[in-house]
């Protein structure tokens, strides 16, 4: 497996509307899309992006605020009221070679690829298996 792109760091908050005046008023983030809804995930999201110099495209922080107590993200939201790091994504030119090369490895592959928050496919690695993190697999969106 050949590390991609890194994407972005996904964050559960409690409160996207707070989530996006700390990162406007605090940090000093300018670009700050919309919150728009994922139901089929059970979730909120808008994205923040990263400053962008040179050449290279900027990373992004995700905000996640689950929909309902049925959210799957409602239990990591119970033990960390706060909220806080989630995830992080590294982007891959082919979803379904990855997710095999992932399970060739014996690693396990959170489901089947379905599509994310940017509009491509998407699977989770389960984070005893990534170093304590849970990995988000992110097919690069197309045009990139």
């Amino acid at each position: 497996m050949k590390l991609g792109r890194f994407n972005h760091i996904g964050v559960v908050t409690p409160s996207i509307t707070d989530s996006i005046a700390h990162w406007r008023d605090v940090m000093g983030a300018t670009s700050i899309s919309e919150p728009f809804d994922l139901p089929a995930q059970g979730v909120k999201v808008c994205f923040v992006d990263t400053p962008v110099e040179g050449p290279t495209n900027g990373t992004q922080i995700e905000l996640i605020e689950p929909l309902d107590e049925d959210s799957p993200i409602f239990g990591f939201l119970t033990k960390n009221p706060l909220g806080g790091q989630h995830h992080v994504c590294f982007e891959v030119p082919d979803i379904h070679a990855a997710k095999a090369e992932f399970e060739a490895m014996g690693k396990r592959v959170l489901g089947e690829p379905r599509i994310g928050a940017h509009g491509t496919l998407i699977f989770f690695v389960h984070p005893k298996d990534m170093g304590g993190m849970l990995t988000e697999i992110m097919e690069t969106p197309k045009g990139h």
